[in-house]
């Protein structure tokens, strides 16, 4: 019995979509579904043994189209289409909206090659609108796209019959631009421009969207991306390279220094680092040696390791991050778009208007063409199309400014949840500090020089691949130490002018060079900085331990002034890491954070987050890692540093080029200013057209001056959201 199923839907055109398709799944027994329309998925839990064909089978008598997950690629054709479906339609377009609107092109005859033009988009171009609508009406709904279908085929067929019919397909016939509907000679007018420019402009808007959701499953691919791709299999003691696919629990491999360890599993033979930073988030390799336990996908340092398969496949830690974004994905609740709640009743409502202009026109005057002529004036006049843009200008303006900047914004949900937004969720290594390991300060016992102890500690270290060996000998120009050696887990040690030098363990080093013990003074600021988080070596020769250098991650230095922004921005910062609790403490005390939660694993940062959400808290999240990646789609707002991995940045919402927290506080006054815009732009639209819709049912405006006034009412939302390149960083 399946647990659960995930679905690729296509053919939905808004989040009512989603809910019918949500619905519909959630009548089946023993379905619980979650569709959401951000993702154009469906995550559906089973409580007993349901054929995925009978899903799919329930989501295509609704009207759409479901494939499982695993079997979907077509994200990308899909786009591909709507790009050339754009492109074709814009190039028709323009000249028809040219000869339309300067009577100076017009030609002899040019209503017919206008008339073939926008026959191609109103047939082909607007196909998704009409096809939407369709499905809309067959459940007796209707959204935008019902208005924009019923807008369009209306100019087209009116501007169809005055030319068959009316006298507009004479040769030499101009367009009149009186109030009236009618030329001066009674040959009505057509609006041909109108039935052509409309699906281009919504057109946009619906591709710039496509492009931002197509990324939502690239978390996964980022992820799958980081698996090893084979292993070499240990059979009587015989190497063979094998695919990781054919790993099974118990089996013995080899993993070499610099290789992916396969998968999950217990070190049976060897000593090394293994660079765990993609999943745990700690900058610091971990020592590994017979009897630890490894996960898949790290990274072996600087040993040989034989290992034992423990987990395989999708019972892997890696394989089980994987769900969790999925599953926080699937779970995140739809967020509905401003112009969707608008048209749900500004939709139905316009419809009545024009068909009870019709009516009343008719019975009053007896003359249909005029009756006509109102009704298609306001639909026209009320044909959404600034509130179609509404949404996309400010996007498409508020995105360039913010990618500019080094912000890159996926989309209007995005915006929604910035605005909500009370908490965030900071991880340490990466976002907070640097992640790397630097040399902070050199310790010395009484007498001894500071310089001196650097430099010979990082004569020593240069030596070592480890990074605490890295940050300590730096860009020192020192020459390398004589007759190296690295004792695994204690420290290494090397000849320098002659002189027998140990770096490492304090405990350690005082039993190399025969020392009494580490002095008082020295062991108490080693001890200081050690309580401080940081990590401590000792340095000694000659029967001495003469000093000590203080390692750490370091905090990046626009931290603290970030937090205090945040905190103004009304957000409450957490501290949540991997690492342990003093490291932690110490980060979050320098950068002045009160709640942290120290020690996490990758499934309990999402837990971590969760529980925040469930006391009604909307909740941002900032990371780097793998470890971050399942967080950071389970949060309301998810913002990755572009320092990071690929899996951290394709499960976010918001990526900050530079990995630096003031951008997370422009990412979010940006996101928030503008949804101002967005909302400010709805408002306008819909205040123009229900303030133009009487002027056209009393027939005091053409369908003609509809369409113009229309298009006024697209160029100021588009002028306001142009407002949006002014948005300048935090200085």
């Amino acid at each position: 019995m399946a647990d659960s199923v995930e679905l690729a839907i296509t053919g939905m055109t808004c989040s009512t979509c989603a809910s019918r398709i949500e619905r519909k799944l959630n009548r089946v027994p023993g379905v619980h579904a979650t569709v959401n329309y951000a993702t154009e998925s469906a995550h559906i839990e089973l409580d007993s043994d349901i054929p995925v064909a009978d899903l799919v089978h329930v989501v295509e008598q609704t009207g759409y189209a479901a494939t499982p997950v695993s079997d979907h690629d077509g994200d990308e054709a899909d786009v591909d289409a709507l790009r050339r479906r754009f492109l074709v339609s814009l190039a028709l377009a323009l000249p028809v909206v040219a000869v339309s609107m300067i009577p100076v092109l017009q030609f002899p005859g040019w209503q017919w090659v206008a008339l073939a033009l926008t026959t191609a988009i109103v047939g082909w171009g607007a196909w998704p609108f009409h096809r939407a609508a369709a499905i809309n009406a067959r459940h007796a709904a209707s959204t935008m796209d019902t208005l924009v279908s019923m807008g369009v085929l209306a100019a087209y067929l009116w501007s169809l019959w005055a030319i068959l019919f009316g006298g507009a397909g004479a040769i030499g016939y101009t367009m009149s631009h009186g109030f009236g509907g009618h030329s001066a000679t009674g040959t009505p007018d057509i609006y041909l421009e109108v039935a052509a420019a409309v699906p281009v402009f919504l057109l946009a808007g619906r591709w710039f969207e496509a492009r931002a959701k197509r990324r939502s499953t690239a978390a996964l691919r980022a992820l799958a991306a980081l698996a090893a791709p084979d292993a070499a299999l240990l059979v009587d003691g015989i190497e063979t390279r094998v695919p990781v696919a054919d790993l099974r629990v118990g089996d013995v491999f080899i993993v070499r220094p610099g290789e992916r360890i396969a998968t999950d599993g217990v070190v049976e033979d060897g000593a090394s680092a293994v660079d765990t930073s993609l999943l745990t988030g700690e900058s610091l390799p971990v020592e590994v040696g017979a009897g630890d336990a490894v996960v898949g996908s790290t990274i072996n340092v600087d040993g040989v390791l034989t290992i034992r398969a423990t987990r395989v496949g999708a019972d892997t830690q890696l394989a089980q991050i994987s769900l969790l974004v999925m599953q926080a994905q699937a779970g995140k609740a739809p967020v509905q778009r401003l112009a969707d709640r608008i048209s749900a009743v500004f939709v139905p409502v316009v419809i009545a208007i024009s068909l009870l202009t019709l009516a009343t026109w008719w019975l009053v005057t007896g003359d249909v063409e005029a009756a006509f002529t109102a009704a298609v004036a306001v639909l026209i006049i009320a044909c959404p199309c600034a509130l179609g843009l509404a949404t996309p200008t400010a996007i498409l303006v508020g995105t360039g400014r913010g990618a500019q900047l080094g912000i890159l914004i996926r989309g209007p949900e995005v915006l929604e949840d910035t605005r909500r937004a009370s908490i965030i969720v900071l991880d340490k290594t990466g976002t907070v500090t640097t992640g790397r390991m630097a040399l902070q300060d050199v310790l010395v016992a009484r007498g001894e020089d500071p310089v001196v102890v650097g430099t010979m500690a990082a004569a020593v270290e240069r030596g070592s691949e480890h990074p605490v060996a890295r940050a300590i000998a730096g860009g020192l120009d020192v020459p390398p130490a004589a007759d190296f050696a690295n004792h695994r887990g204690l420290g290494v040690t090397g000849r320098v002018d002659g002189i027998a030098v140990a770096v490492g363990r304090p405990a350690w080093v005082a039993d190399m060079v025969a020392a009494a013990g580490v002095p008082a003074a020295l062991a108490d600021a080693i001890d200081a900085a050690e309580g401080r988080g940081a990590t401590v070596v000792a340095v000694g020769w000659d029967g001495a331990v003469r000093g000590a250098l203080v390692v750490a991650d370091a905090i990046r230095p626009t931290s603290a002034r970030a937090i205090t922004l945040l905190r103004e921005l009304g957000l409450q910062p957490v501290l949540l890491t991997g690492d342990n609790t003093r490291s932690a403490r110490a980060v979050a005390d320098a950068v002045g954070i009160h709640d942290v939660r120290a020690e996490v694993m990758p499934e309990d940062k999402v837990a971590v987050v969760r529980d925040l959400q469930a006391t009604g808290a909307s909740v941002a999240m900032t990371g780097d890692g793998v470890n971050d990646a399942a967080a950071l789609a389970q949060a309301d707002l998810g913002i990755a540093m572009g320092a990071g991995t690929d899996a951290a940045i394709e499960a976010s919402d918001i990526t900050l080029v530079r990995s630096d927290l003031l951008s997370a506080v422009d990412a979010i006054r940006l996101s928030r200013r503008t949804l101002r815009t967005i909302k400010g732009n709805l408002f306008w639209a819909f205040a123009y057209n229900v303030a133009m819709i009487p002027l056209a049912a009393v027939g005091l405006l053409s369908p003609l001056f509809a369409g113009a006034a229309m298009a006024f009412s697209s160029v100021f939302v588009v002028a306001n959201s142009l407002l949006l390149r002014r948005f300048r960083p935090t200085p």
